[in-house]
């Protein structure tokens, strides 16, 4: 467990916006070059990803959601962990 990170709120980098796009069907993150489709776990996870949450209140949102899913916490940290080395969320 990261302590530093269940501290602080999760947010998406200025420079990312997420929305549901119709056309792709998915939820993606719009940047200026570009646009990344999400798959269904990750848009559900960068949904709670608003700044009012820390990665322990995202857990536990999803968690909530999504019950009997015992692997949900190492999967959420694994994600959020490689959306910060892409510099997708602070």
């Amino acid at each position: 467990m990261n302590d530093q990170a269940d501290q602080q709120p999760v947010r998406l980098a200025p420079t990312y916006r997420f929305q549901w796009e119709e056309a792709q069907q998915a939820h993606v993150l719009l940047y200026p070059e570009g646009m990344i489709k999400l798959n269904g776990p990750a848009g559900e996870i960068l949904k709670h990803c608003d700044g009012t949450r820390t990665e322990a209140q995202v857990i536990e949102t999803l968690r909530q959601q999504f019950p009997g899913h015992d692997d949900l916490d190492d999967d959420v940290r694994a994600f959020l962990s490689e959306a910060r080395a892409k510099g997708w969320v602070s």
